[in-house]
């Protein structure tokens, strides 16, 4: 009785498998570079000054969280930019946020200088309505906007 040898599926398919598997590694590693650093910057600004002040701000005001509800927290990706460069730094970003009754997006400008940051702007911006609410002292201009409607 004669045996057949078989070649194994790789030493049939090896000059099309090679290839392909080396393009598809380069493109899996291009994905996951590209996602850690989309991760990183998202992480960095989460971990700023700027964003963190904007956040404690955002949950003392009552009436952002008379709108959204408690808790307030992140909602989704961070973007904008911001910079630090010898005790200077500048930030202008932008902040998903939701609470249990809606979402908004805050915004946050301002500049750094002598490890002190000062905040041009630090406003919300709720989903539904498209009302603007600012953050830095500004409210009773936005109440008595709505006591006139």
């Amino acid at each position: 009785m004669d045996t057949i040898e078989h070649k194994s599926w790789f030493a049939r398919n090896w000059g099309w498998a090679v290839p392909l598997g080396g393009c598809l590694t380069i493109i899996i590693l291009f994905f996951v570079f590209l996602g850690s650093v989309i991760f990183g910057v998202s992480e960095l600004i989460t971990q700023s000054t700027p964003s963190q002040d904007a956040i404690a701000k955002v949950n003392e005001d009552d009436y952002v969280i008379n709108i959204l509800g408690e808790p307030i927290e992140t909602n989704g990706i961070m973007n904008g930019s911001l910079s630090y460069e010898n005790n200077v730094g500048s930030a202008d970003i932008s902040i998903p946020i939701k609470g249990p009754n809606g979402e908004a997006q805050l915004y946050v400008v301002g500049t750094k200088l002598n490890d002190q940051w000062t905040y041009k702007e630090m406003y919300v911006i709720i989903d539904a309505t498209n009302e603007q609410i600012d953050l830095l002292g500004y409210e009773q201009d936005q109440y008595s906007n709505e006591n006139e409607q």
